[in-house]
């Protein structure tokens, strides 16, 4: 998958892994060392996250229904939980340092399957 920011059109991944059944959600980027292969993991659906068994700081960014950004958190640290993103139905997960300096609540994205 690539996911694109609009505003900056800046792509944020173009190797992203759909995780979107209950096992590849569930295991996430628990018991890896770093994001190898890909550029990050969109989770769905999702409207929290928790980076236990995580060795590595991300940015996470909370998407809506219409691909808005509803939340993000910058360098979120390993062994910490999220608070819940009601408008939440999609997660991505990217590399820490990933994420614009622009980025907005609000925000579109573009998502797409390549």
């Amino acid at each position: 998958m690539r996911v694109i920011h609009k505003k900056s059109n800046t792509i944020l991944g173009e190797n992203i892994k759909h995780a979107n059944n209950m096992w590849s959600r569930m295991i996430g980027l628990m018991f890896v060392s770093e994001m190898k292969n890909k550029d990050g993991l969109l989770l769905e659906p999702g409207n929290s996250i928790h980076n236990c068994f995580v060795r590595f700081p991300i940015d996470v960014l909370f998407i809506s229904r219409k691909n808005t950004i509803v939340g993000y958190i910058r360098g979120f640290k390993p062994w910490r939980f999220s608070k819940i993103y009601f408008k939440s139905k999609k997660v991505l997960e990217l590399p820490a340092g990933k994420l614009p300096e622009n980025i907005e609540i609000g925000d579109e994205l573009e998502i797409s399957h390549v």
